[in-house]
């Protein structure tokens, strides 16, 4: 229920991290149910809204276009003050959209004395179509697998939440002069592609819950991470047409990503469209050995930097 009168508050913060999409399940979709997704929230990247009431509406900060789509289609053109003060870099594989989309609509609902409802803004602004990742991983951080789409889903459901183990290491490549795919052009992309074979998803379907989750539970790196190569493996071919014939979005980050694999780093591959490449080390030193290797190859084109999983959703605070 609305809280009334004086007791609501005159400004939000709302602070969420970004998130990894480690890949798909199911592209097949043969036993009625598509895609399905596994990744994990991380630290270092955040996005961080403060929003206050205001005689008319303003936006300063990243993102102002961006902001004033969503509040359009959320409610309007609220008399509120918003400022971005951080944003995750958009179109990079981080996530970037549906989490500023969340936090603008879990705002909205705190300084209107709302009860936070993530599914129902999820729906309200049009995220989720194809991954429940970056809904759930709002609320919850940490490690999870959704099950997709079904002919009745509104959500794809969360049927796998596990907290990632706390020394493992995500050395991301980032290029930030390329964009992935993303709107019309990732629908495009996603129409142009080929069937995907149902043998192919059946082999990712059984690692991931053969090898990665497994992994996971039982901070086993070496099963985590081959099972997770091999996926990205076979979803790298799928998508390649689409990607200029390679593995990768960005081919500097390839070039790196190849050097590390070829070193004998391990779960390797690249977040959703990219361009941002990845490899998972079991601790911070081997992290930091591999983030040497990675500053030597890229040469200045690719920036190399550690983080580790997010293991908690966004932060919300009341502003005076």
């Amino acid at each position: 229920m609305p809280t009334t009168g004086d007791h609501l508050p005159n400004g939000v913060r709302v602070r969420t991290g970004a998130r990894l999409h480690l890949g798909f399940l199911d592209l097949a979709g043969d036993l009625g149910r598509r895609f399905g997704s596994f990744g994990i929230a991380i630290d270092g990247f955040e996005t961080r809204i403060d929003l206050r009431r205001a005689a008319r509406f303003s936006a300063t900060g990243a993102e102002q276009a961006r902001v004033e789509r969503l509040l359009q289609r959320l409610c309007g053109r609220p008399q509120v003050a918003v400022d971005v003060a951080n944003a995750i870099p958009a179109h990079a594989g981080l996530g970037s959209g549906t989490q500023l989309a969340l936090a603008l609509a879990l705002a909205m609902r705190r300084l209107n004395g709302r009860a936070p409802d993530t599914a129902a803004d999820a729906a309200a602004l049009l995220r989720g179509a194809r991954s429940g990742l970056g809904v759930a991983l709002f609320d919850h951080g940490g490690f999870m697998l959704d099950a997709g789409r079904g002919p009745a889903t509104d959500l794809p459901p969360i049927v796998s939440h596990l907290t990632f183990p706390a020394d493992w290491r995500v050395l991301l490549l980032i290029d930030a002069d390329k964009d992935g795919a993303h709107g019309e052009a990732e629908r495009a992309a996603f129409a142009a592609l080929p069937a995907f074979p149902a043998e192919g998803a059946a082999d990712i379907c059984r690692r991931a819950l053969m090898q990665v989750l497994p992994g996971v539970a039982e901070a086993d790196f070496a099963a985590f991470a081959e099972g997770l190569s091999a996926i990205q493996r076979r979803l790298g071919d799928h998508f390649a047409p689409a990607q200029g014939g390679a593995h990768f979005t960005s081919p500097r980050v390839g070039e790196v990503a190849a050097a590390l694999e070829l070193a004998g780093a391990r779960g390797i591959g690249q977040s959703s469209w990219g361009p941002t490449g990845f490899a998972f080390a079991r601790d911070p030193d081997e992290a930091a050995h591999w983030l040497a290797l990675a500053a030597r190859t890229a040469r200045g084109k690719v920036r190399a930097q550690i983080h580790a999983a997010r293991a908690h959703g966004a932060d919300c605070i009341l502003l005076p």
